[in-house]
């Protein structure tokens, strides 16, 4: 069937029952019409319809960039980031000044490139919308395994008005507009929450847990003060009568360390306008935490801090803001790499001088960080309502590290491969003392030995234990790095003597397990610990460990835990063996 959409009418619109011209007479008329006349003609009709959009043209004020003020094509030019031969993402666009709360000072906050890994989780629910793409400090960039170096741009545009201006942090356009609106006026309408989970000791954990408060709404967080103010009218949420809630947020509670712990008062006031005014916004969710305690320590800063971060913080894939009290500069830069991929912004240090009377505005936060047990995640309703696992952990690593093996070698895939095992020393107590003849036993069972202690450089030893099929270790924090290991590998503890079973089993054993590693140990006797050396076969420690353990730490830390190792050879051979064993399966 032939359209008819475009075809041509036989009739004139309008023309009723009139004939068209004939042909012969349209080109006999348009004969008699001179060139140049047609020429003039057309012109003066152009600059007729020139000037009769100029004259209507104001009536519709549409915009145009060209005829924008000298003043804020200025202003534009200095808030736009300077041209650079690498591609980056997207920038961010000039913020205008702030209305919704009272006050607040200083000027803009410097817009930074994020690297193009790090923008990944604008589309998370419960976060805004808008791509998050600021960041205000490079920090350690040159740190082995940290993604390409962060570009600093130079300073926003003053404020031309004169009037004081927040800075925008965390925010791409008009996001911390939309978000501070928004925790404004979940401020005004009640909607400010605050939940805390304060379980105590329980499902076997034998150390008292911490206490963890979420808060939502208008939230606006005081370093100076050592205060998270939350607009909350209806005043409900676990406060006291003064309408506060202290807590300190370290992720465990034992008693002895928490007075080392700064303590935070969350405030609960009825309005925006008695809380102090915001002075930078963020569109992202804070967490606030403690670096005190036993963070100097490599086990415990992965039980009590790098693991409470993932489950704290991990499913906003790097949309939050990390605060830092007790703040360790070492500490950070020691763990930067794994930091920023919790964080695609930099650390803040809570304890700063520098903050002076700084407000930092967000619309969510946690105030502490949630955790289970030593090297354990289990699925639980509040801990752990997204069900992470100590796997998961293990490709948090390996993404944050650059790690490359998830599995380990298998015997027989490669001809003439030798299976490869990392050998952790310790240079205190706990040390194996014929450590050279158990290396040696070992590569003549055909495995590829490596003898090192672990150091500082995280992401170089890192790499060192990932490279490793097998990893074998006096008990200690040494074992620790066995979350570095490809899935599969081959974890081999040696338990040193006083029926430290339930400390082997509980640190490193079922946390192995739980990593999908296959875990093999060897507990140590009588004729292979030093402590014979150092007490009477009839002593408590040979006759009664186990009353040992009921006295308290300190007793363990001044007898088992100072204990050197010689292992039987012929004893611990089978234990070789089936370490080698294992990489057949």
């Amino acid at each position: 069937m032939t359209s008819t959409a475009y075809s041509r009418p036989s009739k004139l619109p309008g023309g009723g029952g009139e004939r068209r011209l004939p042909p012969r007479l349209m080109r006999s008329l348009t004969s008699k019409i001179e060139p140049k006349k047609l020429g003039i003609g057309l012109i003066a009709g152009c600059c007729l319809a020139l000037l009769t959009y100029v004259s209507l043209a104001k009536l519709f004020a549409i915009y145009s960039p060209v005829f924008a003020s000298t003043a804020n094509t200025s202003a534009l030019m200095q808030t736009s980031p300077p041209s650079s031969p690498k591609p980056s993402v997207p920038e961010t666009e000039a913020i205008p000044p702030e209305q919704t709360l009272a006050g607040g000072g200083g000027g803009n906050a410097d817009p930074v490139d994020l690297p193009e890994t790090a923008a990944s989780g604008s589309e998370e629910p419960g976060l805004p919308e808008a791509a998050v793409t600021r960041k205000e400090t490079a920090l350690g960039s040159d740190e082995p395994g940290l993604p390409e170096a962060l570009t600093r741009k130079p300073d926003a545009a003053d404020n031309t008005s004169g009037e004081s201006q927040e800075k925008q942090s965390n925010v791409g356009g008009g996001a911390a507009a939309a978000a501070s609106s928004a925790a404004a006026a979940a401020g005004q309408q009640g909607q400010g929450k605050m939940t805390c989970d304060e379980n105590g000791v329980d499902e076997g954990f034998p150390y008292a847990r911490p206490t963890v408060c979420e808060l939502s709404g208008d939230i606006r967080v005081s370093p100076k003060q050592k205060a998270v103010y939350l607009v909350n009218p209806s005043g409900a949420g676990g406060f006291d009568a003064s309408g506060e809630k202290r807590l300190r947020p370290y992720a465990r509670k034992d008693p002895f360390l928490m007075p080392g712990v700064t303590e935070v008062t969350v405030k609960s006031v009825p309005s925006a306008a008695v809380a102090p005014a915001c002075t930078v916004r963020h569109a992202v969710p804070a967490v606030l935490f403690s670096n005190a305690g036993y963070t100097d320590n490599f086990f415990h800063d992965m039980t009590d801090a790098m693991i409470p971060l993932f489950l704290t913080a991990a499913h906003l894939n790097g949309q939050v803001q990390l605060l830092v009290t007790n703040y360790k500069p070492w500490w950070v830069q020691k763990y930067t790499p794994l930091l920023r991929k919790i964080s695609s912004y930099d650390v803040i240090n809570f304890d700063a001088a520098e903050n002076g009377d700084a407000v930092h505005c967000f619309p969510s936060g946690f105030v502490g960080l949630y955790r289970d047990r030593d090297l354990i995640l289990s699925p639980h309703p509040t801990r752990n309502p997204r069900n992470y696992t100590m796997v998961d952990f293990n490709r948090f690593l390996r993404a944050a590290l650059s790690l490359p093996r998830d599995r380990p070698a298998a015997l027989g895939e490669e001809p003439g491969m030798r299976p490869r095992m990392l050998i952790i020393s310790r240079a205190g107590t706990r040390k194996l003392l014929n450590l050279d003849e158990v290396a040696a036993a070992a590569a003549e069972l055909g495995f590829n030995v490596t003898v090192a202690e672990a150091g500082a450089d995280v992401p170089a030893f890192a790499a060192q234990v990932n490279a490793a099929d097998v990893l074998l270790a006096v008990h200690g924090a040494g074992l620790t790095n066995q979350i570095f290991l490809p899935t599969e590998a081959v974890v081999v503890q040696i338990v040193p003597w006083g029926k430290m079973d339930w400390m082997a089993t509980n640190f490193y054993g079922q946390p192995a397990k739980d990593m999908r590693l296959r875990y093999l140990e060897y507990y140590v006797g009588e004729e292979e610990t030093s402590l014979k050396d150092r007490f009477p076969r009839d002593h408590m420690v040979f006759k009664d460990p186990a009353a040992l353990h009921k006295q308290g730490w300190q007793t363990l830390a001044d007898t088992v835990m100072k204990q050197d190792v010689t292992v039987n050879l012929t004893r611990f051979r089978p234990t070789l063996m089936a370490a080698l064993d294992n990489l057949q399966e």
